[in-house]
């Protein structure tokens, strides 16, 4: 999991790191650069056409072939002629670029061991999907997310959240790697076959330090009982765990599988983009109507509406509306769901309703303490309400929680060191490829333009602009849920530095 690292000649390049030595010493290489050089190394010898290139410097961005033409060159000079007197980097007239060095790769960067938790710690990694029909994937996705959801709300419990575990799908690593990866003692395994009405379910739960098995079964059921199978194996590891079976309170669950799988799958589309939010609306509307009585579904609706107007730019009142009803909707279904509690709480502060926020947020915690979203997103308030330090705690403890995190969790790290005054630390944090993308390019520019690179900052700002045409400070300000004037003038400051429309 960790970034790659190549050497060549006197140089050696660390990809995860950023930064580029020469006989040990750094060499002043800027963030385009890197990534151009790193998609380079990293096929020595191979073509790489302008597309892919472009692609890994510029992602998901139009930019004109030019800025690929000044960067090579730019390139060139600091790396200088290779030790044959040719260059490292070949042109290849109307199609891309190689490069001709040897390249010897070396091991990763060592990261430090996370430490383990006071309490049993464990990670759910994805279940393998053993029918022979493909399309069952996301069924196995899904009993793999609604186990870690299921063993998060034991509070006895250190349970990593769902975005880290799935950092290991379909990847050969020892047990043992995994659970140093993640900060953990003990991985829960298992494999799913659905066909014809029935599901066997196979799990096994590793203790990574001994190697040692503490549990392990076989479920062969009707389908319909896939719920009780969810509880059964939650009951199990607890008790093997804790030496004790105390259960959370019940859980609403779906009673339509079709809704059910509608909301496995809208669940892995709604926050990548408008369009596939597009897509998770229409799986989610329909989920509903399949089963009126499903509270996930209406949580996940919910958020889709917030992200509409924050993060798409659609209509803001109608969305807003909507959004808010759907999640006390979600809550008065479910009231023991703590995802329900931290949806209903983010947009309860967003219509400045704080008291009422505050109270959802300490529900959703009471009853799930392992759910990362709840404390990421609690960062994010708390950073706005002027308290500073404690949101960085909390985001803190989001990534602990989640150590390989969806790309949000980024931007909300960095938008609070920004408001830390940490600067550059906040532009390491916005430039990672997790979160470099329109809705954090705000926070960047504004970062850059504390320091004093107000060039950086405006070439920023024009990237923003392009995903965000109607943007205004003002309107931002008004709709952000501030409820600290030093703090919003501070985020102001940095946005009218950055060149960012009134």
């Amino acid at each position: 999991m960790q970034g790659s690292r190549f050497a060549f000649g006197p140089f050696v390049l660390d990809s995860g790191a950023g930064t580029l030595l020469r006989n040990d010493d750094p060499v002043a290489v800027g963030y385009r650069g890197l990534k151009l050089l790193a998609a380079l190394v990293g096929r020595p010898g191979e073509i790489l056409s302008k597309a892919e290139l472009m692609d890994a410097a510029w992602p998901g961005t139009a930019v004109e072939e030019g800025n690929l033409t000044v960067q090579i060159a730019q390139l060139r000079k600091l790396l200088g002629p290779a030790a044959d007197g040719g260059e490292w980097i070949s042109t290849v007239p109307r199609v891309g670029y190689r490069f001709m060095g040897a390249i010897e790769r070396l091991g990763g960067a060592k990261r430090e061991p996370l430490p383990l938790p006071s309490k049993p710690s464990m990670a759910v990694l994805p279940f393998v999907n053993f029918s022979n029909d493909p399309e069952q994937e996301s069924f196995a996705d899904g009993l793999t997310e609604d186990l870690i959801t299921d063993l998060s709300r034991t509070s006895g419990l250190f349970v990593i959240a769902r975005n880290s575990a799935f950092a290991y799908k379909g990847k050969a690593m020892d047990v043992r790697g995994i659970a140093q990866d993640l900060g953990v003692r003990y991985l829960l395994e298992g494999s799913a076959r659905r066909a014809a009405g029935r599901v066997r379910i196979n799990a096994q739960l590793v203790d990574a330090v001994s190697g040692e098995h503490l549990w392990a079964e076989r479920f062969d059921r009707s389908l319909e009982d896939i719920f009780a199978v969810q509880d059964e194996v939650t009951g199990k590891i607890v008790e093997a765990l804790l030496g004790r079976l105390r259960a959370p309170p019940p859980r609403n669950r779906p009673k339509d599988l079709e809704a059910y799988d509608l909301c496995v799958r809208a669940r892995k589309l709604i926050d990548d983009s408008p369009q596939t939010a597009r897509e998770a609306h229409l799986m989610l509307t329909r989920a509903v109507s399949l089963d009126p009585g499903y509270a996930e579904a209406y949580r996940w609706l919910a958020m889709n509406h917030w992200m509409r107007w924050v993060h798409w730019g659609e209509p803001i009142e109608s969305n807003r509306s909507v959004a808010l009803e759907l999640a006390r909707k979600a809550v008065a279904i479910d009231p023991n769901d703590a995802g329900c509690r931290w949806v209903l709480a983010n947009l309860l502060a967003y219509e400045r309703n704080f008291a009422e926020a505050d109270a959802e947020f300490a529900r959703a915690i009471e009853l799930d303490p392992n759910e990362a979203d709840t404390w990421a997103t609690l960062s994010d308030i708390t950073v706005l309400a002027g308290r500073v330090e404690e949101g960085m705690e909390h985001i803190r403890k989001a990534f602990r929680l989640n150590p390989f995190p969806a790309s949000w969790y980024y931007l909300t790290l960095g938008q609070a060191q920004y408001a830390a005054g940490e600067y550059e630390a906040a532009v390491e944090t916005l430039r990672r490829d997790e979160t470099y993308r329109t809705s954090s390019r705000r926070f960047l520019a504004a970062s850059l333009a504390q320091l004093g690179r107000l060039d950086e900052a405006r070439a920023e700002v024009e990237l923003f602009l392009v995903g965000n045409p109607h943007f205004t400070t003002r309107h931002w300000a008004t709709t952000e849920p501030f409820r600290d004037a030093a703090t919003l003038e501070h985020f102001v400051d940095g946005y009218r530095k950055a060149g960012l429309p009134e």
